[in-house]
């Protein structure tokens, strides 16, 4: 059913029982559904029976069974019962409104979901139908256009053709009650359901939420219906985590599926292990593409050792010799200045020596030539 909300027709009603209608939320195959709320403002799903089957005897008293059976659902996972109107010209029963999309628009619109996600829904959803269960109620309908997605939670909607466990699936001689591609292969033949009929839509639901398409593929109702009874389910490409549940949920035989409280154990075990594993990914991710920084040096440690006086050079190291004194080189400058000294000193001694040596010839009467 899709619930996107459109505005009232002229054939619509605007008030029904004490409810004012405000939009149309959609159309199904047991009737419209409206948007409405009371006079405190609360805001309800409002199911209006069509005309044709509102004649039919039959009908109308398992309507009303059904109705009493929605009534016993105690769960967070479902829409509840608000009001019901059985005597009416048109019957009709209203639940809590619940916002957010449907799972088949969320896939529609963003493909198929993450391992984790898919495991946490189907996880809530298996949680719910274990009250549903427990009340003596099999929905028969599940589907992802029938799981609403609310800031809360999933919830579960659409109790139109909820029938008591053990009851019979065909409406009219080989015509059964149900979407094609979702139905289990028992409603297909038309036998009694039981909460394993459940469990084998809820696996294709899911198995439709990581695929994206549904496991039996496309085609006719006649297609799809021979194809839940006589073939296996398609779940390549579901993530390998939850591929092993799904199959067992999508077995041909009832007995052979996991009870919704096994179900719910299992999916919340995959659901934590797998955002584990996506939160460790990611780290890894993001480390990977940071950019490395290089580590400063490490700081000098500072002894906490009193500081030793410093050795003088003149006197000896414990149990050593005693150190000569270092020689300063001379600076540069002082170099030069040292050398052209010298020279000074040279040639005046060699004129002192030369002047001395012509005296003592000139006293001799000799010539030094």
């Amino acid at each position: 059913m899709d619930m996107a909300m459109m505005r009232l027709r002229r054939e619509d009603p605007r008030v029904v029982g004490s409810f004012r209608l405000h939009r149309r939320l959609g159309a199904g195959g047991m009737g419209v559904v409206y948007l409405g709320s009371d006079r405190r403002g609360q805001r309800v799903a409002l199911k209006v029976i069509r005309p044709d089957l509102a004649e039919d005897p039959e009908f109308r008293s398992r309507f009303a069974r059904e109705v009493s059976a929605a009534r016993r659902i105690r769960g967070g996972c479902t829409a509840r019962l608000v009001a019901a109107d059985l005597d009416a010209a048109k019957p009709w029963f209203a639940t809590q409104y619940v916002p957010g999309p449907s799972l088949h628009d969320r896939v529609a619109s963003d493909g198929p979901l993450p391992a984790a996600e898919t495991a946490a829904i189907g996880a809530a959803l298996a949680e719910g139908l274990v009250a549903v269960h427990e009340a003596g109620v099999v929905h028969r309908d599940l589907k992802p256009s029938n799981i609403l997605l609310s800031p809360k939670g999933p919830r579960i909607i659409d109790f139109g053709i909820a029938w008591a466990t053990g009851a019979s699936t065909l409406t009219h001689v080989g015509t059964a009650v149900g979407s094609p591609g979702f139905l289990a292969p028992e409603q297909v033949r038309g036998v009694a359901v039981t909460p394993a009929t459940d469990v084998f839509s809820l696996g294709a639901t899911l198995a439709h939420a990581a695929l994206g398409e549904s496991p039996f593929g496309e085609g006719s109702s006649e297609v799809l219906l021979y194809r839940v009874v006589h073939e296996e389910a398609q779940l390549r490409g579901v993530p390998a985590a939850l591929g092993p549940l799904l199959r067992a949920c999508l077995a041909k035989q009832p007995e052979e599926r996991p009870t919704t409280l096994q179900l719910s154990m299992r999916l919340k075990e995959i659901a934590t292990r797998e955002a584990r594993g996506a939160g460790l990914g990611m780290q890894r991710q993001a480390a990977a593409v940071a950019p490395r920084e290089t580590p400063a040096p490490p700081a000098p440690r500072r002894s906490t050792a009193p500081a030793r006086p410093a050795q003088r050079p003149d006197r000896p190291a414990r149990g050593g010799r005693p150190r000569a004194p270092e020689r300063r080189r001379p600076a540069a400058g002082r170099r030069r200045w040292d050398t052209r000294l010298l020279r000074q000193r040279v040639v005046v001694f060699v004129t002192v020596t030369f002047l001395v040596a012509l005296g003592i010839a000139a006293a001799q009467g000799q010539s030094p030539l």
